[in-house]
């Protein structure tokens, strides 16, 4: 099952919605079940460099199936993913990207949202996986 561009065109708008609710300019990346970007926005005056990053932050957790926040906890020096973000090309192992799932609970996709806090970008990024 892979997600659709409705579905994640919709992602990226409660996404976007809520950026905007709590006042922060956000890139935002959908990616499918096999990690290929699908839908992707940058609001008017956010960081250029925060679009890689969201990207990156929508494949590592589609990869891994996990939130990016949670692969950060186990890539910590003596943990179990320790020096993980070097593979794969780079992956991202800070809050802000999580796994899309359908009605059925299979994973269909990854929101990845970087360009403020790692707090806001995971609560930007919760707020769209939770779209479906």
């Amino acid at each position: 099952m892979n997600i659709t561009l409705e579905q994640a065109q919709n992602i990226i708008e409660k996404a976007k919605a809520k950026a905007i609710e709590i006042d922060t300019k956000m890139n935002i990346s959908v990616v499918d079940s096999g990690a290929n970007q699908v839908a992707f926005v940058r609001m008017d005056g956010a960081w250029l460099g925060s679009a890689d990053i969201s990207l990156k932050k929508a494949k590592t957790a589609r990869f891994f199936d996990m939130p990016t926040g949670d692969i950060g906890k186990l890539s910590q020096p003596a943990g179990s993913l320790f020096n993980i973000e070097h593979s794969n090309g780079g992956l991202i192992s800070f809050p802000g990207g999580i796994p899309i799932k359908n009605a059925s609970g299979e994973i269909i996709g990854a929101i990845g949202v970087s360009g403020s806090s790692v707090e806001n970008d995971h609560t930007v990024a919760e707020a769209g996986a939770k779209a479906l």
